[in-house]
């Protein structure tokens, strides 16, 4: 049952405000034994707000955080709300010139660090060349201000500044098909409004009531950490933040705070799934599990109906969308198996699909083509990157996804491939393009040209298949070695194959299709 007047959040600066007003003692956040209530959170962004104006922070300015999740994150992001300024997170698990790029891209002024990346960040200070002052989120070696000190330092009262739904206000980076990532810009209206028509449309799955309890334990750096979330504070749920995702912790938060709503890859679920103990644990308040980067193998979720005993809800989108725009619901989930469980599901509220040809015209019920999109869920566009934008978005609105699929005659989506060569392990993006950079530079290495294979535990594995210069062996422990002093570690090729050349069309372009398919033959569809 929904309890909240969401007509009085139309931008994330107003959230803290009305549940403080509302709700004032209901707690907002637990981790690690910090617990921070309505009022709280209210006031602790607005002392962000104030703090980030008096350090020159202006709206339209971007602040970067890179770390692991944490409730102070949040902070960061809605007091930033409350400024005007862009929170720009940055996956932990980057390696230093992925981060130097992105927060450098994103003309950061202000940096704040956790504690796992503080020695690799104090060997990049001198490269980030927007950042004015960098600060600690814990204790660490580094000599920066640390956070809370920083905050309660400045003034609690609300700045006030005008914050419209248009503004951007979250910039989430986006692997890059040419090698670097996209800074996808966020609007308030974007990450709201789309939630806002969910929630009056009253679907059981999405309703939220004043005892429900949320686990945050997806990166902050991907729409499902930041923007799961989000969705919990927009509802006025408890929210419960994990720091990173842990399956023995998970089971831990599942019964000592009573979860009743989680988001997870399937990957996370079935590592989950397979603890001994995922057999011992008291679910009776665990309502839904939401999934989403992949499909879930029916195996797997005969397994997780049977020990988890909820709902589950298939979640397709990506970051460009502001998380999910298409959703499978409980009832299509049937352990028996059905058609249904092969698709990604249905629109969401206010969601337009389409499915069109390489010229942009609408294909019938039943033919493939790519996946189309249309909603207030639509990313303003990429920071920076006029021809990409309009590559993505066309004039009429329509946003392209890069997915081959098709729309049966009830308006179910099936995915069937990927149009653009991006890789899912694990629920993180990978592009080719990144890899093969990476991998290119290697003294032994003619040719490059990467690829997903399927894989049981994480979806996708990365595959490199190299041509070797003439005279040179390829050694593949080396290449893997060389690949991982370069890019984060998600991203290093799992494995390498050694071909005399690689196959290409007439225009030289490399034929990914043609080395995909013995990996995928004899599967329904070419994601997994």
């Amino acid at each position: 049952m929904q309890t909240v007047n969401h007509d009085e959040m139309p931008t994330l600066a107003d959230i803290p405000r009305y549940h403080a007003r509302t709700r004032p003692d209901a707690i907002a956040f637990v981790f690690e034994g910090r617990t921070t209530s309505y009022a709280e959170f209210d006031r602790h962004t607005s002392q962000v707000a104030n703090a980030l104006i008096s350090e020159g922070v202006k709206p339209g300015d971007h602040i970067c955080y890179v770390g692991k999740n944490s409730d102070h994150y949040f902070e960061l992001q809605f007091g930033g709300a409350k400024a005007g300024a862009i929170m720009t997170p940055v996956s932990w698990r980057l390696a230093g010139r992925e981060i130097t790029y992105m927060v450098n891209d994103a003309k950061a002024k202000l940096l704040f660090v956790g504690p796992e990346c503080a020695e690799l960040v104090s060997t990049l200070e001198q490269d980030l060349s927007t950042v004015t002052k960098i600060i600690a989120m814990e204790p660490c070696a580094a000599p920066w201000p640390l956070y809370e000190a920083w905050r309660d330092g400045a003034s609690s009262r609300d700045p006030m500044l005008p914050v419209s739904e248009d503004d951007v206000t979250l910039q989430l980076y986006t692997s890059g098909t040419t090698g670097n990532p996209k800074g996808a810009m966020l609007r308030h209206r974007n990450l709201l409004g789309g939630r806002k028509a969910a929630a009056e449309a009253r679907m059981d799955w999405n309703d939220w009531g004043p005892d429900d309890v949320s686990l945050v334990a997806m990166p902050v750096a991907h729409i499902g950490g930041t923007g799961w979330g989000m969705v919990g504070l927009y509802n006025g749920a408890k929210g419960i933040v994990a720091r990173e995702f842990d399956p023995t912790r998970v089971l831990e938060f599942i019964e000592r705070d009573g979860i009743s709503k989680m988001f997870m890859v399937p990957a996370a679920l079935q590592i989950v799934v397979n603890l001994p103990r995922a057999r011992e644990v008291d679910y009776s308040r665990l309502k839904f599990i939401l999934y989403g980067a992949s499909p879930i193998p029916l195996d797997l979720l005969r397994e997780c109906i049977e020990v988890f005993g909820c709902g589950f809800v298939q979640q397709y989108g990506m970051t460009e969308t502001c998380g999910t725009i298409v959703y499978l619901p409980p009832e299509d989930h049937d352990p028996a198996g059905n058609e249904r469980m092969r698709a990604a599901g249905i629109a969401m509220p206010g969601v337009e699909l389409k499915v069109v040809d390489e010229a942009g015209n609408t294909v019938a019920p039943g033919v493939v083509g790519e996946v189309a999109i249309r909603s207030v869920s639509n990313m303003a566009g990429y920071w920076n990157l006029p021809e990409a934008t309009s590559k993505t978005i066309d004039a009429d609105g329509w946003l392209r996804t890069g997915d081959a699929g098709y729309l049966d005659k009830d308006g179910y989506l099936y995915i069937q491939d990927r149009v653009k060569d991006m890789i899912i392990s694990g629920g993180e993006n990978i592009y080719p393009a990144e890899v093969e950079s990476a991998v290119y530079g290697h003294p032994d290495v003619a040719e490059v040209a990467v690829i997903g294979v399927p894989d049981a535990r994480w979806g996708e594995a990365v595959k490199a298949i190299v041509v070797p210069r003439p005279g040179h062996t390829i050694d593949p422990a080396d290449i893997i070695r060389f690949a991982r002093a370069r890019i984060a570690a998600f991203k290093v090729p799992k494995s390498i194959d050694v071909i005399e050349a690689l196959p290409r069309n007439p225009s030289g372009k490399i034929l990914r299709r043609q080395l995909r398919e013995p990996y995928w033959s004899g599967k329904d569809r070419r994601v997994n």
